[in-house]
């Protein structure tokens, strides 16, 4: 029996536990369309494929599944490249189906090819960032090919891959045995642990060590290793810092909890990670910024006479990249986590003590707290950055989920917003892409619709792509936007005036008065059919968020907000490069 692959690739789909489709509709891609029109699958549209690649990051990012993305060829595939981008430096599992032109055409530049220097080679567009980038050149392969990208994509270090396919292969008949065959195969494949002897040898070093220290990346929220990172750490009783992808994988009111490294880090921590004999590195690429550029005299300090280094990671080429290591692992850390915390109640049953830790922790914390303070209650309008964001902690429920983007709203809330649902906080890592927290908001909420959903964005992020409120109108998805507006892309312009005294192409036009300050993103709000409300005083900020929780209706809420930056005590190489001068070995204060 023959049936069109269109057809079979949606019931496929179906069958795997697909219930969403992010994308945006072309003449390439309108055979699936149609097809998942008698089905169970809810397409989501949008009104440009950037959203829709962000928006499946955060729905993939939420469910730990990967996400489907369907594009149009060429502008299609490449407004989308951003956002598929973003996911992969990240590890964020999605599989993107992307129509191209008809197989028998290639060569002869049909409508929208791109084939200046090659013929029928649009996928390799993707080859630079994806796990894998298929070409399916006959209609049987369509139903294999589909199926490897799945288990690529969700296995090992997940990521992106892409499918891509010509449009009279979608609309080909094959064998349905073709795709039925497929239903006996694993979905997932299982994953690796550590041996037990590594496993030993890793915890007599931590026992070993007067001062070891913990330090988790975001392979801890890939691995949905929370609670095994908990039980581990609270037996052995060792603090843990965190990179900005590890926000969250123990909750910031653990007791144990240093707080993020590096740049935007505090002076505490990096003193801490400098001063550890031992460090057990789980999940985390050990980035620049989160290590201060790997200058020793900030942050890290491992190797030669410094620490000594164990790192866990599913993916070998993490391991060694940017510092050496004594015992390297590959595994799950899911499950090496509890491997370890089985061995070390074996070998000491009645935990590891620190005497003074715990409480040193807390006064380090309380004094940093404190330094907030005065800005937390300030009512100066525009707002500071540092009400806004106790304003938020206060007025949103602790389960909620909360995207960032680029600038104050990703630096300041890593560095100063606590995080006490594992989880729940969705960050643009990698690529740090200004745009991602609005649309991944939307996936985020498609995700957990009985859950609040708050996207923290500054003007600039959000300008990026405001359409997407077409899409959120059109769902009903409540989320709620937070525009921390400081009417300039803040974080360049600070650092464009600390280095050359000037912020030339890094602000916008300022308005005698807030009345008259354009973009108005609450009537653009409205515009689109969502609830909009501008902020004209400090006070009404809460009230708004507290009234837009309450509503349960996508809220814009835009708010004037003075342009501090975000306070910083490690160091980061372009100030090197930019004032070689004055900043080369000088650490900026709290």
């Amino acid at each position: 029996m023959k049936e069109i692959n269109a057809q079979q690739l949606v019931r496929y789909l179906e069958a795997r536990g697909i219930e969403h489709v992010f994308g945006l509709c072309g003449h390439t891609n309108i055979a699936v369309l149609s097809a998942m029109a008698e089905s169970q699958l809810k397409f989501v549209n949008v009104r440009h494929e950037q959203i829709s690649a962000h928006a499946a990051d955060g729905y993939a990012r939420v469910t730990g599944r990967a996400a489907v993305l369907l594009t149009h060829l060429s502008p299609g595939l490449t407004n989308a490249a951003t956002g598929v981008a973003n996911a992969a430096l990240d590890c964020i599992p999605m599989v993107v189906i992307a129509g191209d032109v008809p197989s028998h055409y290639y060569g002869r530049h049909p409508h929208q090819e791109v084939n200046l220097h090659a013929d029928a080679s649009q996928y390799e567009i993707y080859r630079p960032f994806v796990k894998r980038a298929w070409r399916v050149d006959r209609a049987e392969l369509l139903p294999e090919i589909l199926e490897k990208a799945f288990l690529l994509a969700e296995s090992g270090q997940p990521g992106p891959v892409l499918v891509n396919v010509p449009m009279d292969i979608f609309s080909a008949e094959v064998e349905t045995r073709l795709w039925e065959r497929l239903q006996g195969n694993t979905r997932a494949l299982s994953k690796p642990s550590l041996d037990e002897r590594t496993a030993r040898r890793i915890i007599e070093h931590l026992l070993a060590a007067e001062s070891p220290l913990i330090h988790v990346g975001g392979g801890v929220a890939l691995a949905r290793a929370y609670d095994e990172l908990r039980e581990f750490v609270d037996h052995l009783q060792i603090p843990l810092s965190h990179s900005l992808m590890g926000k969250g994988a123990l909750p910031d009111d653990h007791p144990l909890v240093l707080g993020m490294t590096g740049f935007w880090g505090l002076r505490f921590v990096n003193e801490m990670t400098r001063g550890a004999d031992w460090i057990l590195a789980l999940g985390t690429r050990f980035k620049e910024a989160d290590c201060s550029s790997w200058y020793p005299e900030y942050t890290f300090d491992i190797g030669a006479e410094g620490s000594r280094l164990i790192h866990i990671d599913i993916e070998p080429q993490e391991i060694g990249r940017n510092y050496p290591t004594e015992i390297g692992a590959v595994a799950d850390l899911k499950a090496a986590l509890q491997l370890l915390t089985r061995l070390a109640r074996e070998m000491l049953p009645q935990g590891r003590r620190a005497p003074g830790l715990v409480e040193k922790i807390a006064t380090e914390r309380k004094a940093f707290a404190d330094s907030n303070i005065e800005m937390q209650r300030s009512d100066a309008f525009p707002m500071m950055p540092e009400r806004i964001l106790a304003d938020l902690w206060s007025a949103m429920p602790r389960d909620a989920i909360l995207t960032s983007d680029v600038g104050w709203n990703k630096n300041g809330v890593a560095q100063q917003f606590a995080i006490t649902t594992p989880g729940s906080i969705l960050i643009p890592g990698g690529f740090a892409t200004m745009g991602f927290g609005p649309p991944a908001a939307l996936g985020a909420k498609i995700a957990q619709p009985q859950r609040v959903v708050i996207s923290l964005v500054g003007d600039g992020g959000f300008g990026q792509n405001p359409a997407l409120l077409a899409t959120a109108a059109a769902e009903r998805l409540a989320v709620i936007w937070i525009i921390m507006n400081n009417n300039a892309y803040g974080t360049i312009a600070g650092l464009q005036q600390a280095n050359y005294g000037l912020t030339h192409g890094t602000t916008f036009p300022r308005a005698e008065s807030l009345a008259e300050q354009l973009p108005d993103y609450a009537a653009i709000a409205r515009a689109y059919g969502v609830d909009g409300v501008r902020i004209d005083s400090a006070a009404a900020f809460k009230p708004a968020l507290q009234a837009a929780i309450e509503s349960g209706r996508p809220t814009v809420i835009d708010v004037a907000m003075i342009n501090n930056p975000t306070p910083t005590s490690g160091h980061w190489n372009i100030l090197d490069i930019y004032s070689p001068q004055q900043l080369k070995g000088h650490a900026a204060t709290n």
